[in-house]
Order: structure tokens, then C-alpha cells, then sequence
């Protein structure tokens, strides 16, 4: 039976590190409120400000709502993974297990899109969002960055054989039943672990590739704080390589 968006029960994984300037938690309570299926569960990459402190206080404002503190700085990648794998069995409670970034660049109201790609096409596993600049959107991002996107989107294209606009948006939902498996290995790659994800769902589940649905966000703004630094879009390649070393074999046949 199709689920309308109010009954889908998501799960969205934050993962912060010295937030403390950027984490808006009054839009995390007033978006609590109107959307009681939505979850949270935030996750402090080994933070040296009061970020700690600022999710616990949040955390006892929003009904289903929890957080946990990791003793060192591991990166996101690693940060999202150790939040799925501690679910186990949990992952069952929802239909759907996400991340978004705690900067909210992209806003919160943006889930409730994905949900309604879910709701009118069912067999939709992966939700991805998108920073397409087109009519109507509010997409506001450095030109230089947005550049540079292009050139690394098209270089992910061209190696793991899938039209990618936007790998690495921010803001991802997948289906909750596949989500231990997809996050069971480390990732190669700190910021890239993105692409490995796709990689591993077209691998995983290769009679699913009508699954992943790539959604154009309505709005996304840069917010100034990124931890992503010109220096990672240099090591980009090289991570690539890595990533593309590890799945060769794979890539010969998804």
C-alpha cells in the first residue's frame, strides 16, 4: 500500500564538528514540531567548542530526538557510518534512514520533497539531492566552487558509468533496509565517501539502478564555516584513483 508522506517514518542523521556558530537549532525545533515522523539523531564528530553541549540542550526539546558524542575527530564519513552501524536492528522502526548537513545548506523543508518522490513512485530507494541552478530554485553557491563541481561531477560520471549531476550534496535518504549493508565497510575517502555509497548500491542491488532518484533542490545557499577546504578539491583525484582502484573490478560490469 502506497504511504503518504505523513506516514513514512525518516530518520535523519546531523553530523556536526565546532558548530557552534552555524548550528540554527531554532529551525530544527519548529520543523520538529510540524513533522512529528521525522526523526533525529545528531552525532558530534569529536567537536573542541560547546557543540556538545548545544545538541544535548536540543536534544531535550525535540520529542525523538537523540545524540551521540564520539571521544575523537573521525570525519563524516565515518561519523554517519558509526551512527547507522550502532542502530542495528533499529533500522527497522523507519522506512527510510538519512543525512543531512548540520549547516542546514540545505533546508530542512527540502525532506518533505524527497518524501513526495517516494510517495508518487514507490519503487524509489535513494533519494539524492541535487544543486541544479534552474528557473524557479534559489541556489546560491560560489562560482568557483560550482565550477569546480561541474568538472568533478563529470569526472564521477565518466567512472562509475552513471549520469551524476551532484554526488556530493549533503542530502541523501535511503531506503532503511539496505542501509547496514550499504555502510558496513569504511569508506576510502573522508569527503568523497559519497560516490564509494553509489558505487556500492548499484553493486549491491543491480537489478535496482531505476532506484536512485536524483532530486533537484528548490533552495541551497553556501555557508560560510565549511570544513571543506581548497586543499580537499586538490586531493580529489587522488581519492578518486583510490576509490576507482578498490571498485575496478566492479566498475567493468555495473
Amino acid at each position: 500500500m502506497k504511504k503518504s508522506i505523513i506516514d513514512i517514518k525518516v530518520l535523519l542523521i546531523i553530523p556536526c564538528y565546532n558548530e557552534e556558530l552555524r548550528l540554527k537549532t531554532e529551525l530544527f525545533i519548529q520543523f520538529k514540531k510540524n513533522n512529528p515522523n521525522i526523526h533525529f539523531l545528531f552525532v558530534d564528530d569529536g567537536s573542541h567548542d560547546t557543540t556538545p553541549d548545544i545538541l544535548k540542550d536540543l536534544c531535550t526539546k525535540m520529542q525523538h530526538s537523540n545524540f551521540l558524542r564520539l571521544d575523537n575527530n573521525i570525519g563524516k564519513a565515518e561519523a554517519i557510518r558509526t551512527c547507522i552501524l550502532g542502530l542495528k536492528n533499529d533500522t527497522k522502526n523507519y522506512d527510510f534512514i538519512g543525512y543531512f548537513d548540520a549547516d542546514l545548506s540545505t533546508p530542512l523543508e527540502e525532506v518533505n520533497d524527497f518524501l513526495r518522490v517516494i510517495e508518487k513512485n514507490p519503487t524509489t530507494l535513494f533519494v539524492m539531492g541535487s544543486r541544479i541552478s534552474r528557473l524557479g530554485s534559489n541556489i546560491i553557491r560560489k562560482k568557483r566552487r560550482h565550477y569546480l563541481g561541474r568538472v568533478f561531477a563529470t569526472v564521477v560520471s565518466i567512472i562509475i558509468k552513471e549520469k551524476i549531476y551532484d554526488s556530493q550534496c549533503g542530502a541523501k535518504l535511503i531506503k532503511s533496509l539496505y542501509v547496514q549493508k550499504l555502510f558496513e565497510d569504511k569508506f576510502t575517502s573522508k569527503w568523497l565517501f559519497d560516490v564509494e555509497l553509489i558505487i556500492r548500491w548499484n553493486i549491491y542491488n543491480p537489478n535496482t539502478n531505476k532506484s536512485i532518484y536524483e532530486h533537484p533542490l528548490k533552495k541551497w545557499s553556501e555557508v560560510s564555516g565549511s570544513k571543506l577546504k581548497i586543499k580537499d578539491f586538490l586531493s580529489a583525484p587522488f581519492e578518486l584513483l583510490s576509490i576507482w582502484i578498490k571498485y575496478r573490478k566492479h566498475l567493468r560490469t555495473i
